[in-house]
């Protein structure tokens, strides 16, 4: 083995066909928070005549986490032969994280290219047990959040160096990241002045068509006749996300179905409101959905989107699911919008639960 990988607590694993230019910039960022003796990312540079094998062995060996960059492709790509690389036994990717997962190591999914975790068929015998990993989500619009939250869960797996937080590092591969949306065309930006100065007049007029009812009528309320706007119908006050904060369960004891959900955490992390949920297994135990970041919008909370896999139905159908978080009295209502897709078969579900705070 080189002495390149010693030492080093977080190995990204990815396949250069797949996800090259998302690995290499969260290279770049983790290098940015961790230093680049905490990471590892390419086993390239294993010299001429050692077992690869066992190099990448001994370099997973030396990590306390290991990321699996996963992309729309990473399961399906083939080899010069057309055979699925992930079907060698050899493949430097299944090595690596079956080496990972054989020795207890955690391995975190990382998904990119809004690539989905790979169905439990699709995995050899010694990858399977990264289908019940939690997975995270780098998205090209909200990278520098996602990646941000990333390096906030590697805390406990690698101590942060500030003292490279502000320094410029460069990957070992090159970054090629999409596109953002929009007209990417070369040239001068579009200046912005213009449509600011036109928002600025139009609330200056506002504001003196506001300001002569008020004098016209001699007093600090509109003037009779004057229209004033409305609350919208059905609108509902905005509640502090401290009121969802907590560890909740289902309050209906005998729901037992294999795909429901049974168990919630509300975290407000800087800001940034986190909800990690748990639903039903067939074996009895709890599977782990993992965590995703939740919006305010008015009385509710709204989590991005689930993709989920655990139970007998889900590994027939790919079920997606949205969580809508509100309070209740002393409880919490939770509105699951479940969304179903069999073949070109789909279909949507939703399920009002109450949770009450765990013990």
């Amino acid at each position: 083995m080189t002495n390149e990988g010693k030492g080093r607590a977080i190995f990204i694993s990815y396949r250069r066909d797949d996800s090259e230019g998302e690995a290499g910039r969260l290279y770049d960022d983790l290098v940015r928070a961790y230093g680049d003796d905490s990471v590892f990312m390419d086993v390239s540079a294993i010299a001429p005549g050692l077992d690869f094998r066992k190099a990448i062995d001994d370099n997973v060996a030396s990590c306390g986490v290991l990321l699996a960059v996963i992309g729309p492709t990473w399961a399906t790509v083939t080899d010069a032969h057309g055979e699925r690389r992930l079907d060698n036994a050899n493949d430097f990717v299944r090595l690596e994280i079956a080496s990972a997962l054989e020795r207890k190591i955690p391995v975190i999914p990382v998904l990119v290219h809004d690539a989905h975790m790979p169905a439990l068929e699709m995995l050899p015998d010694d990858l399977k047990d990264l289908r019940y990993r939690n997975s995270v989500e780098l998205t090209h619009a909200r990278w520098n959040s996602d990646v941000a939250l990333l390096t906030a869960a590697l805390k406990s797996y690698v101590s942060e160096k500030t003292a490279h937080s502000t320094e410029t590092v460069h990957a070992t591969v090159p970054v090629q990241l999409p596109a953002p949306d929009g007209d990417h065309s070369p040239g001068v930006a579009k200046s912005k002045t213009p449509l600011m100065a036109g928002i600025g007049v139009a609330v200056l007029v506002v504001a003196g068509v506001v300001v002569a009812v008020m004098m016209h009528s001699g007093s600090g309320v509109p003037a009779a006749g004057t229209a004033v706007a409305a609350e919208p119908a059905g609108s509902t006050a905005a509640v502090s996300p401290a009121a969802l904060v907590g560890t909740w369960q289902s309050s209906d004891a005998s729901r037992g179905d294999a795909d429901a959900l049974s168990r919630i955490a509300v975290e407000d992390a800087g800001g940034q409101i986190m909800v990690h949920a748990w639903g039903n297994c067939p074996n009895g135990q709890q599977c782990d959905w993992g965590s995703r970041k939740a919006t305010m919008t008015g009385a509710e909370a709204v989590t991005e989107r689930w993709e989920l896999r655990f139970t007998p139905k889900e590994e027939k159908e790919q079920r997606s699911a949205v969580l809508r978080l509100r309070p209740a009295g002393n409880g919490m209502q939770v509105a699951v919008q479940n969304s179903w897709l069999k073949h070109d078969n789909a279909h949507d579900s939703d399920v009002q639960l109450l949770f009450e705070k765990a013990p």
